[in-house]
């Protein structure tokens, strides 16, 4: 029989372990696309945890959430019973869900609703449940009334404050506090104990207080509350004996000796040894609180072994050790060791663990097809051993319908040939005396074809040498077989160097250029077949060609650390430098150049190590290198020169059409070296001129030089510096380039037709560097648009134009030039449409109306010509127009000679245009003509159209035939252009007097067939002004304007004369101007000799209110004395207000002055400041200082 039973096992167990690796692969991908098509029993996503308290001043919610399609439905059962939410009004569950909220803010007790609930989901493929929840109130009872006695005891014996609070749930976190809210201090002496007690190895006087508070903290409703203070006297012996000798007359009662050293003993734990059993998993707390005098020192060590040092912890002063996530390795004897100068004591903790059930392999969800196999395994660990048993949608297994697929064996569930319509939900249960699991798990049994999960068409790039994986994730129902192909399906990819993974993956080891390509990737089950495409791009590694080297520099010399890097065409690398592995100094005497590392001036602080570190997307390569800085030595005198030729040309990292060029630098010769120019010559094609190729900044050396094939280069290199450019280096080796085909085809491709019938197309030729190789030549094709399918083609060579016979007249032509040479033809060319020639239009525009807007201004409106006529692509549209006569009947012979043609362009294709610049009252003709690029079209019939009257010119001339003394006859010939009939003339005049003031305005209207008028009542000897203009029915044109006089009496003429003339008049105008002078002159010296200054008349004029004078008393300064300054001139006559007020018919020299900016007189006064003002109205303001005129001189000596 046990021969049975162990062959029996060996077979259950090679079935679970080939059935295991049958179903391994199956799982559900989370891609929603997939998973809302897919059948799916429930899974519970979401629940409360078993033991759930609850604040009773908050509403109770009860999560339950689940998965599935269809979406699950969902129960509650409490207590074991079905809990009907329909029936209780203050229950409601959320819509789409499970979870439950009980409403208690209307006083409802949350014990009614304490109990067990759990949770049921189902759909159509099964039945989930979740855990039992234990909903508890949360409970924070208050502190009984106790009166707490004062405790007096002898310095130096231990003691134990009790807190004993009032159990809650969950209980409260202790903590012990005086009145001011502060925690009290805890040491190796006096600290708090697991259990809330404040345990005192020895007392001390100190340690009197009356405010030992203990608060507990209730978490859950976050209460917090206190016992009453307790209060400790700590009394030497000197005190105590004082105190009962009041009571007793007695002096030394207790005797003089303090509490006694002792050794030390446990308060906590009691005897020498005590048990502690603890959970897998969760703290183990061990406590030792011994007593003694001094205080003791504790100790831990395992009898039975070493301490778990990664999860042991001290606390409470080394009195408390603490093992977190507990093993079973965790059990056995513990040893607390208590220690002080008078001896030790020691007590032996023996630790108990055991476990509550555990997953050792919690079961999985499986997905099955029709007829496959799989096992649900459900093993759990613990301590006793845990009890498994099953249930299916919630009932127990046993009382499930038989189902011969279906077979039990303890911890796992077999199942074989499994149909469609079998899945369910089946639910493990491991528990023993210390807890329990639950895990719910489906069976889905499906038939799905397969599905490739990885995106289509990704690309993979990989460093060549390194591993590269191509993924293929894939689902379906039987799990589906991946077969992988390379560029096509013809053949299978197979054995090395290719490694082929379970989830589809494609794994190439070392990557190489020849694995580029496209790869497909077939999946296939029973149901069906997919494929998917994805690129392999296998990429140069980066890595640095020349790194940067070891520099010794001297200080406030510039420093140049190069990082050439060779990487992949296709990456954009990133270069960053780091200084002693951290950030560069932000500072800009550091310059980070593509391939090199500039400072500045360098000092102490730049010495370390710097480093560049090379990324690009795929890989990164770094490179080091040490900077010292030494003192400069003494320098002599900088002389400044060009740069010496760079040397030692050297081309390296040779490409078909590049190359890479490295130069040494030549002296600098105490000037930075700004830049270097690098040339080349074609010994091919232009042998002996040097060309400038490129240019790159002083601070390198080396430049990666782009080349075109068929060239034999020499290189060269020149020095920049702020001097100038240094001689040329010797050149380089020659270095040729290959021949190839054309990489570039003829631009400013063109075709346009010079004649009616052909078409020229014309290119800008390559020149002998484009070429790529000997033998350039030109395919030259076209095709008519739309008409043609097949391109008409040529080759030629040496000509930039090809002309194609026999066109249509103006049809678009689609035209390609490419290049090729010997070796082959230049890349695709673009298409370029061009038109045949054109030909004159054979149409004139139609309908020609004309719709006059003023006399000067007219709109031409027409019909444009057909497209089908233009024969050319249309520039626009000609209008010819001209006046042939104006419309006056009275012209000599009826009309005029016609003006000149004149010809306005409108471009583009319109219909309408204006015509400016008309003349008023005349007969236009107009035609139009449409053009093309080659000519223009034939005209329109003519059209006549005439311009209204507009107002008349200016009159052709006015003048005075006859002048009396109170009269004038005026002449004047009609407007040279009339631009109308004319109604008659308008004539105004007014006086001017010698002040050129103007009297009323007069005005004369004239019959338009006078030529001339008489004014009569004039006034003699006076100017008048006229203005003269004609008028039309539309109005007045502009005026001529002249002035003219009346003559003069003859004995007024005769008189003025006389006094004019006469000696008398002559001598007294001459003393007039000699006494002016010589008053001038007194005035002048008066003033210079001590008077005040003008400005300083204005400034004491018009002093600063703000400014106090000083007082006599006040300060006084013996050198120097202005009161001569307050004296007024002699026999002058100043008014109290300072001012000299004068007539309005004084003529005054400062009505004329120039009012210009004051000026510096020779003995340094400022003058002109306060000078008069030419305006009269002005003259009351002037103060009494002002600069001195004729009318003030005379008024100073009257």
């Amino acid at each position: 029989m046990p021969m049975m039973d162990i062959l029996r096992d060996c077979w259950k167990l090679l079935l679970v372990l080939f059935l295991g690796n049958v179903v391994m692969a199956l799982e559900v991908p989370l891609d929603p696309k997939i998973l809302e098509g897919l059948p799916q029993p429930p899974t519970i996503t979401h629940q409360s945890p078993k033991d759930y308290i609850v604040d009773p001043r908050e509403n109770i919610i009860i999560h339950c959430e689940a998965k599935g399609k269809p979406h699950p439905r969902f129960s509650w059962t409490r207590n074991g019973i079905h809990f009907d939410i329909d029936k209780e009004p203050k229950v409601t569950m959320k819509g789409h869900s499970g979870t439950l909220t009980i409403d208690i803010s209307g006083g409802e007790k949350v014990e009614a609703y304490e109990g067990v609930y759990q949770c049921t989901a189902r759909n159509e493929h099964g039945t989930a449940v979740s855990n039992n929840i234990v909903i508890r109130q949360s409970r924070s009872p208050l502190w009984s009334k106790e009166r707490i006695k004062p405790i007096i005891v002898q310095q130096g014996v231990s003691l134990v404050l009790q807190c004993r609070p009032p159990a809650g749930l969950p209980p409260p976190i202790i903590f012990w506090m005086d009145n001011n809210f502060q925690r009290l201090p805890q040491s190796q002496r006096v600290s708090q104990g697991l259990n809330g007690d404040l345990y005192f190895s020895n007392v001390m006087t100190e340690d009197s207080r009356s405010d030992y508070i203990c608060y507990a903290r209730f978490p859950h409703t976050q209460t917090i509350q206190q016992k009453q203070p307790i209060t400790v006297h700590v009394l030497n012996m000197d005190a105590i004996n004082e105190t009962m000798a009041a009571y007793f007359n007695d002096t030394d009662l207790f005797g003089d000796a303090p509490a006694e050293e002792r050794s030390p003993s446990f308060l906590v734990p009691t005897g020498s040894t005590s048990s502690k059993l603890v959970l897998r998993g969760q703290v183990l707390e061990l406590e030792c609180i011994a007593d003694g005098l001094p205080t003791p020192e504790l100790s831990w060590s395992k009898i039975s072994g070493e301490l778990p040092t990664k999860r042991a912890f001290y606390l409470n002063f080394q009195k408390t050790l603490r093992i977190v996530n507990v093993s079973e390795a965790d059990a056995g004897e513990y040893r607390c060791k208590a220690k002080n100068r008078l001896g030790s004591v020691h007590h032996t903790i023996r630790v108990t663990v055991k476990a509550a059930p555990y997953w050792i392999d919690a079961p999985r969800n499986l997905v099955l097809a029709p007829l496959e196999m799989g096992v649900l395994t459900c093993r759990a660990g613990g301590n006793p051993k845990p009890i498994i048993s099953w249930s299916i949608n919630g009932d127990p297994i046993e009382n499930a319908p038989p189902d011969s697929s279906r077979k039990v064996e303890d911890d796992t569930i077999i199942f074989t040939d499994v149909q469609t319509g079998s899945s369910a939900v089946y639910q493990c249960n491991a528990s023993n005396e210390y807890g329990y699991l639950l895990s719910n798990v489906f069976v889905n049994v499906l038939a799905e074809p397969p599905r490739v999960l990885t995106p289509l068409n990704k690309v993979y790039q990989v460093i060549m040498n390194k591993p590269a994986l191509l993924d293929c994730a894939s689902f379906g129902s039987p799990l589906p077989v991946v077969t992988w192909y390379k560029n096509s399906r013809t053949g299978v990819l197979v054995g090395d160097p290719f490694v082929f993974y379970e989830n589809g993956t494609l794994e190439i080891p070392v990557a190489q250029a020849s694995n580029n390509g496209k790869y497909t990737c077939v999946a296939t089950n029973t149901f069906g077949i997919s494929e998917n495409h994805v690129y392999l791009e296998v990429k140069e590694p980066t890595r640095i060609l020349k790194q940067p080297e070891y520099k010794v520099v001297q200080r406030n010399r510039d420093v140049v650390f190069e990082c050439k890097v060779k990487h992949d065409p296709s990456l954009v690398p990133t270069t960053t430098w780091l200084k002693d592995d951290g950030e560069l100094p932000d500072h800009e005497r550091f310059i980070v150049n593509p391939d090199s590392l500039t400072i500045i001036k360098v000092t102490e602080n730049d010495e370390g190590t710097y480093t560049c570190i090379t990324n690009t997307t795929l890989d990164q390569d770094s490179a080091s290198a040490q900077l010292t800085v030494v003192e400069a030595p003494p320098t002599p005198a900088v002389i400044y020169e060009q740069p010496d030729a760079p040397t030692d040309l050297e081309l390296t990292d040779h490409g078909a059409r590049s190359v890479q060029l490295t130069w040494t630098p030549g002296d600098e010769h105490n000037s930075p070296i700004k830049k270097f120019l690098i040339q080349y010559e074609d010994a091919l094609h232009d042998r002996g001129t040097w060309h400038n190729l490129t240019e790159v900044p002083g601070t390198k050396t080396t430049a990666h030089l782009k080349l075109s094939p068929y060239v034999h280069y020499s290189f060269r290199v020149m020095a920049l510096n702020d001097v100038g450019y240094s001689l040329p280096s010797q050149p380089s080796h020659q270095y040729k380039t290959n021949p190839a085909a054309p990489d570039e085809n003829p631009s400013e491709v063109n075709g346009t037709g010079t004649e009616h019938n052909n078409l020229v197309i014309s290119w800008k030729p390559l020149t002998s560097l484009q070429s790529n190789a000997p033998g350039l030549q030109y395919k030259v094709m076209w095709r008519q648009k739309d008409v043609d399918k097949d391109w008409t083609s040529v080759t030629v060579a040496n000509v930039s134009k090809f002309v194609v016979a026999g066109t249509p007249t103006f049809v678009p032509y689609e035209i390609k030039v490419q290049a090729l040479n010997k070796y082959g033809h230049g890349p695709k060319p673009a298409v370029v449409v061009g038109y045949s020639g054109e030909d004159l239009p054979v149409a004139a525009p139609e309908k020609v109306r004309v719709v006059v807007q003023n006399s000067t201004l007219a709109e031409v409106y027409w019909e444009p010509v057909p497209p089908n006529t233009l024969r050319g692509k249309l520039k626009g549209y000609k209008v010819y127009y001209w006046k042939e006569r104006n419309l006056h009947k009275h012209n000599g012979h009826g009309h005029s000679h016609p003006m000149e043609q004149q010809t306005l362009n409108f471009t583009g294709n319109r219909s309408h245009g204006k015509l400016p610049g008309l003349h008023p009252y005349s007969l236009y003709m107009v035609n139009i003509r449409v053009y093309n690029g080659r000519g223009e079209g034939p005209p329109s019939n003519n059209h006549q159209f005439e311009t209204p009257e507009g107002v008349p010119g200016r009159p052709a001339y006015l003048k005075v035939t006859e002048s009396n003394l109170d009269s004038l006859t005026l002449e004047w010939g009609p407007p040279h252009e009339k631009n109308g009939r004319l109604t008659g003339y308008t004539l105004q005049y007014q006086s001017v007097n010698n002040t050129n003031e103007f009297s009323q305005l007069e005005e004369v209207s004239v019959p338009a067939n006078e030529t001339s008028i008489t004014l009569h009542n004039l006034k003699y000897s006076t100017r008048y002004k006229f203005y003269f203009s004609a008028k039309t029915h539309r109005g007045s044109g502009p005026r001529i304007t002249e002035e003219f006089a009346t003559i003069m009496d003859a004995a007024m003429a005769s008189r003025q004369v006389d006094i004019a003339t006469q000696g008398w008049f002559i001598g007294l105008m001459c003393a007039i101007a000699l006494l002016i002078l010589v008053l001038l002159i007194v005035c002048f010296i008066k003033r210079n000799k001590g008077g005040k200054y003008p400005v300083k008349e204005k400034e004491d004029a018009h002093a600063d209110p703000e400014i106090q004078p000083m007082k006599d008393d006040d300060i006084t300064f013996g050198e120097y004395s202005d009161n001569e300054d307050h004296k007024p001139l002699k026999g002058s006559r100043t008014p109290s207000s300072g001012t000299v007020k004068r007539d309005e018919s004084d003529d005054s020299l400062v009505d004329y002055g120039e009012g210009g900016d004051g000026q510096f007189n020779e003995d340094g006064s400022f003058i002109g400041q306060y000078s008069g003002k030419t305006e009269r109205d002005t003259v009351q303001g002037h103060e009494s200082s002002e600069a001195p005129s004729p009318i003030n001189a005379m008024n100073s000596f009257v």
